[in-house]
C-alpha cells in the first residue's frame, strides 16, 4: 500500500514545519497529514467588514486579532454591567451597544473559518452579527413582557464566553485542557485496541511568528500577555512510525459547548443552585466523553488504512470527519442534551422558546 514520506528527525522537523509557507500546526508532519491550516498564499477576497476593523487597528497601531479582543472584551463589559444589574435604569441602553460588538467580535471569526472549508462554523460565526443587531433591536423595541428572558439571553452569552475567556487567557489552564484533551483520546484508543500513539511536546504558535515548543517560550504562563495565531498552544499525536496524525487545540477541547451550557444554567437566576448545580453535573461530564470518542475517531480514521487515501470531491478523511461528519453528530448530541436539561430546568425551555418565537413566526410567514 505504501509508506506516505515523512519528516526524519524531530529537531528538524521544527524547522521544517516553520519555514512553510501554510504554517503547519504540528512539530512532525507527513504529506497528507492532516493540520488545521490553510496556505496563506491563496488570495482571497477580504470581507469588507474585516477590512473596516482591520484599518482601523493599523491607525491604532494594534494587530487585527488584538482589535477583535478588545471590541469582544468591551462587549463582555457592558454585557456583565447589563445582566447583574439588570433592575438599573442603564442596564437596557448598556445591553443594546453590547449586542453588536459580541457579535462583531464573533463574526471575525467567520475569515478563518471560510479558509478551512467548515460550513457548520461559517454559518454560526458569520450569523452572529446580523444576530447581534436583532437582538439589540429587540432590545430597543421591548416593553417589558419579556424582560425575563432577555436578562436570561444576556447572561446566557455572559457566561458563555467568561469560562472560555479566562481558560484562554491563563497559559496554564490552555495548555492543561489541550493536554488533557490530547490524553483522554490517547487513552480511548489505547482502550480500544489501537495502541502506539502517543503525545509529542506541548507547542506554540504565536500572531505573526513561527511556531515554537513551549519549553522555550519565555511568555508569562499566568496571564496571556501577546496575541496568539490561529494554532495558540497545541499538542500533536505521534503514531509508532513517529509520524504526526493530528494536533489537539483548544477548539478540540468542546470547551466551547461546555460553556455554552454553562452560560444557559448558570444564567437562570430565579432557579435554585442545588438544581442548576445538577444539571451541570449531567451536562459537563457527558459532553467531554462524547468529544473523547469524536477525537479518537478522528485520530483513527485519519491514521488507518484505507482512510488516509480516501477522498470525496477532492476532500481528505480529515476534512470530512472533522468539518462534517464529526460535527453533525456532535450538533445532534447537544439538541439531545438540550431536550434531556428541558426535562429538568423547564425554565430554561421557555426562555428557548421565546428566543425562538421571532424565528417561528418568520417561518410562518415566509411558508
Amino acid at each position: 500500500m505504501g509508506k506516505l514520506p515523512i519528516v526524519s528527525t524531530r529537531e528538524e522537523a521544527y524547522a521544517s514545519a516553520n519555514s512553510v509557507k501554510s504554517k503547519v500546526i504540528c512539530p512532525i508532519v507527513r504529506e497528507g497529514a492532516s493540520y488545521l491550516r490553510v496556505d496563506e498564499s491563496k488570495k482571497v477576497m477580504e470581507d469588507p467588514i474585516s477590512a473596516v476593523v482591520g484599518t482601523f487597528a493599523t491607525s491604532l497601531g494594534i494587530s487585527d486579532v488584538t482589535m477583535q479582543l478588545l471590541i469582544g472584551s468591551l462587549g463582555l463589559v457592558l454585557m456583565s454591567f447589563s445582566f447583574h444589574r439588570h433592575s438599573e435604569s442603564n442596564s437596557k441602553v448598556l445591553a443594546i451597544i453590547s449586542w453588536p460588538l459580541i457579535g462583531l467580535f464573533f463574526y471575525l471569526y467567520s475569515g478563518h473559518f471560510v479558509e478551512i472549508s467548515d460550513p457548520v462554523l461559517i454559518f454560526m460565526t458569520a450569523g452572529a452579527l446580523p444576530a447581534g443587531l436583532a437582538i439589540s433591536y429587540w432590545e430597543w423595541i421591548s416593553d417589558g413582557s419579556e424582560d425575563d428572558t432577555i436578562v436570561w439571553l444576556r447572561g446566557f452569552v455572559v457566561w458563555s464566553m467568561i469560562p472560555y475567556y479566562v481558560v484562554f487567557g491563563i497559559p496554564y489552564l490552555n495548555m492543561a485542557f489541550v493536554q488533557f484533551t490530547a490524553v483522554s483520546a490517547e487513552l480511548m484508543l489505547e482502550f480500544a485496541g489501537f495502541s502506539g500513539y502517543e503525545i509529542g511536546s506541548m507547542m506554540i504558535e504565536r500572531h505573526g511568528e513561527v511556531a515554537i515548543p513551549v519549553s522555550d517560550w519565555e511568555g508569562n504562563r499566568f496571564v496571556l500577555s501577546e496575541p496568539l495565531g490561529e494554532g495558540g498552544f497545541y499538542a500533536p499525536m505521534i503514531n509508532d512510525e513517529g509520524e504526526s496524525v493530528v494536533a489537539f487545540i483548544l477548539a478540540c477541547s468542546a470547551l466551547q459547548s461546555m460553556a455554552v451550557f454553562i452560560g444557559a444554567i448558570v444564567a437562570l437566576k430565579s432557579v435554585h443552585w442545588k438544581r442548576r448545580a445538577r444539571a451541570l453535573v449531567i451536562a459537563i461530564p457527558t459532553i467531554h466523553v462524547l468529544n473523547v470518542f469524536r477525537n479518537a475517531g478522528i485520530v483513527w480514521l485519519t491514521d488507518t488504512y484505507p482512510y488516509p487515501v480516501w477522498s470525496l470531491s477532492g476532500m481528505g478523511i480529515f476534512d470530512f470527519a472533522h468539518s462534517y461528519a464529526a460535527k453533525v453528530a456532535s450538533l445532534f448530541a447537544m439538541f439531545l442534551m438540550a431536550l434531556a436539561l428541558f426535562d429538568l430546568l423547564p425554565e430554561l425551555h421557555k426562555h428557548v422558546t421565546k428566543v425562538m418565537s421571532p424565528v417561528v413566526k418568520l417561518r410562518r410567514f415566509l411558508i
